[in-house]
């Protein structure tokens, strides 16, 4: 599954190399990830730190690929264990004046298995405001079944280097033979400093299952360092599709890592 990943992320990469030096917009950046997980009465917390990769290359002057990935370190104070994880998506979208629609597929390591995901997605750009939706299927290997999400997110840019945003979203899920809904809440900002390329950023999501009595919070914190342009000019490129794209995997591969022994 990690050399999968690893392969699939160095494609890309390769292939964004002639337009990367001169028209990538995108950035690296370093997070910090507590978790708080409840299943009825067991409890549980997580830690992680996170290498992000993020970028968007324009392949004609409508069509633009991005890459969104991470490494991350995980940490959970039930188990006493360390793992590391690789995440990542492909996007390929379209720009049509002041709309953005495209799709993405990816993959996310859970232990030694993989969750895989494919999803549509749109962006509107209205002034200081972005709207987003998705809508996205994913599948566990060694699970029958399948998870359906969507999701909705709104960023207001007080400035181009300021950013605050919030979402919902809401999945179904029915694997192996269990079926179960969910649904999320974020809210987040980031803060770049004038004439530099560095920000501050940070969330909080909150996630609940109540047909398996499942309750996950996280907070983040992390840095970036970004090029090709500020906040708002690095979310109208489609750099930042990464941010918006919803999936409630994620949360159940915390909840596996969380609560499985190795």
């Amino acid at each position: 599954m990690k050399t999968l990943l690893l392969a699939g992320a160095a494609l890309t990469a390769l292939a964004a190399t002639p337009a990367l030096a001169q028209d990538s917009v995108g950035s690296f950046g370093v997070t910090y990830t507590d978790t708080r997980l409840e299943i009825e009465t067991y409890k549980a917390d997580g830690q992680s730190e996170a290498i992000t990769a993020n970028f968007a290359v324009p392949v004609t002057a409508a069509w633009t690929v991005t890459l969104d990935s991470a490494y991350a370190r995980n940490e959970t104070s039930v188990l006493t264990r360390d793992d590391s994880s690789i995440s990542g998506r492909v996007h390929a979208s379209y720009l049509v004046g002041d709309l953005r629609v495209g799709g993405f597929v990816g993959a996310q390591e859970i232990n030694s298995d993989g969750l895989w995901n494919v999803g549509v997605e749109a962006q509107k750009y209205m002034g200081p405001m972005t709207l987003t939706g998705t809508v996205v299927h994913e599948n566990i290997e060694g699970t029958s079944g399948e998870i359906w999400s969507t999701g909705a997110d709104v960023a207001y840019f007080v400035s181009p280097t300021i950013r605050v945003n919030a979402g919902l979203g809401y999945t179904s899920a029915d694997t192996d033979g269990q079926a179960f809904e969910g649904w999320a809440a974020r809210v987040g900002g980031e803060y770049q400093f004038a004439g530099t390329g560095f920000s501050l950023v940070a969330d909080y999501d909150r996630t609940e299952f109540n047909d398996l009595n499942l309750s996950v919070d996280t907070v983040t914190v992390g840095a970036r360092f970004a090029f090709g342009g500020n906040l708002q000019a690095r979310e109208r490129s489609g750099a930042d599709l990464g941010r918006t794209a919803v999936g409630f995997g994620r949360v159940i591969a915390s909840a596996v890592q969380m609560t499985t022994p190795l």
